[in-house]
């Protein structure tokens, strides 16, 4: 049976004998090869050898050709962007070991779907036809989906390649995990979405462009390999012989891709982070980007001027006091004005605090201090610093021998302010930059004073 018979597509144990009636009609009446197929799909490659981007899975000494070397493929989670080729390695690995390749999405397939494909694999492998099940966004099942395929995986019954674009580690079970190797897809690079593009060329007709239009597609795709196929098929199909489009005309026929970024998925954390360390390494060129890319994304501002906000505690505190007026101002701005005016003052704190001394002094005495409130139990202030509203606590020594900062000298009393069970701690250690250099010395004054008024 060809590989690409649509009774092996997706859905194809759930109701096989109706798809195959279906495909020997199709077949019978000549009419398969003349449906009409994306050209992602009839450019798809044949062999292991003609996938690109992806040499350190499927080169001479990648991760899967070792395993077929050694006729061992365990169940595997492929994880990367799309159109990085997940879905036709899959394909192609059941072809090159003999497995019946069945297709589920998770977006599409509930559990009686899988109850099904469990069921036509189990008959499979009795008759001796191993099963490579592959599931598409493995990471839209639920945990009780997910579980439901390790018995399956653990007798045998199945070999799973899920697909996902989601990080593995916050999107699938620990359970799902530890019974199958994550192997990672990269987005493709300029050489390998320029050899799609030379596929096209070579099996279908030269494409109408010069090289700067080229470029300009390629940067396009972002890094999608079924994204360049399609919009060259776009471009095959609005033009004709003696055409020859130039940069502009391209990306006004294809229009802009939308940047590879989900507000509420992986891309949205990696990419807020990236910023926030961008920030904190003192880079405004490479903030900059990050911000725009998320802007560009369709981030909501007010998520970004929140996070700076918390850049400016965090990772510059006392070393700028400024940084957190700044930030707070940014919000009120964006507030005011809205998009796309509003996103200025945003870009205006980022700029502040990524030029602002940084300091985490505050950052990690107030996490001390929390260890140790959480460790000390509820212990009482020492009675000298409590109030004493009525007779019964005067006799009780509360407020007994407070001395009143402002009328020592230099209003500085020195008396201590822990509890009596508690040692003085030292949780605030400002470093010696910024603002935060004339608190030091503040400090170590202070501190000599006590030792004086202690001795």
């Amino acid at each position: 049976m060809d590989r690409f018979d649509p009774a092996r597509r997706p859905g194809a144990d759930v109701d096989g004998q109706r798809l195959t009636v279906m495909s020997d009609l199709f077949a019978a009446a000549g009419l398969e090869q003349e449906a009409p197929r994306p050209l992602a799909d009839r450019l798809r490659p044949q062999s292991l050898n003609e996938v690109v981007g992806q040499d350190h899975l499927v080169g001479e000494t990648g991760t899967l050709t070792r395993l077929l070397a050694v006729d061992a493929l365990p169940s595997m989670i492929f994880w990367g962007p799309p159109g990085t080729g997940k879905t036709t390695v899959a394909r192609l690995l059941a072809d090159q070991t003999g497995l019946e390749f069945v297709q589920l999405s998770a977006i599409f397939s509930g559990v009686a779907d899988l109850r099904k494909a469990f069921e036509a694999a189990r008959g499979r492998r009795h008759a001796g036809q191993g099963t490579l099940l592959f599931v598409d966004e493995i990471h839209r099942f639920n945990r009780a989906q997910q579980d439901a395929f390790l018995p399956h995986m653990e007798d045998g019954t199945i070999t799973l390649v899920g697909a996902t674009t989601e990080n593995p580690s916050f999107a699938l079970n620990n359970a799902l995990l530890s019974r199958a190797q994550v192997l990672t897809f990269k987005r493709l690079d300029e050489a390998a979405l320029g050899k799609l593009l030379d596929r096209v060329d070579s099996e279908v007709r030269a494409l109408p462009f010069d090289d700067g239009a080229r470029a300009c597609l390629i940067d396009l795709a972002d890094g999608d390999g079924r994204a360049v196929l399609t919009m060259a098929e776009l471009i095959l199909a609005a033009t004709g012989e003696g055409d020859v489009l130039e940069e502009a005309a391209l990306a006004d026929l294809v229009q802009k891709r939308a940047l590879l970024y989900d507000r509420s998925q992986d891309e949205h954390y990696n990419i807020i982070s990236a910023l926030h360390k961008s920030v904190r390494g003192s880079d405004p060129d490479a903030a900059l980007y990050w911000l725009a890319r998320m802007l560009a994304g369709g981030e909501d501002p007010l998520y970004i001027a929140r996070r700076v906000v918390r850049m400016a505690s965090e990772d510059i505190g006392l070393a700028d006091p400024q940084a957190l007026v700044q930030a707070l101002a940014a919000k009120d701005a964006y507030d005011f004005l809205g998009s796309p005016e509003g996103e200025l003052a945003i870009a205006q704190a980022v700029l502040y605090c990524v030029t602002a001394p940084k300091s985490n002094a505050t950052y990690v005495g107030f996490k001390a201090a929390m260890r140790t409130a959480k460790d000390s139990g509820s212990l009482m202030p020492p009675k000298h610093i409590l109030n004493a509203p009525t007779r019964f606590m005067k006799d009780e020594g509360y407020g007994a021998g407070y001395a009143y900062d402002h009328d020592a000298e230099e209003a500085f009393s020195g008396q201590d302010y822990f509890p009596d069970e508690m040692a003085r701690q030292n949780f605030y250690d400002p470093p010696d930059r910024g603002f935060e250099r004339d608190i030091r010395k503040r400090l170590d004054y202070w501190s000599k004073l006590r030792r004086e008024k202690a001795e």
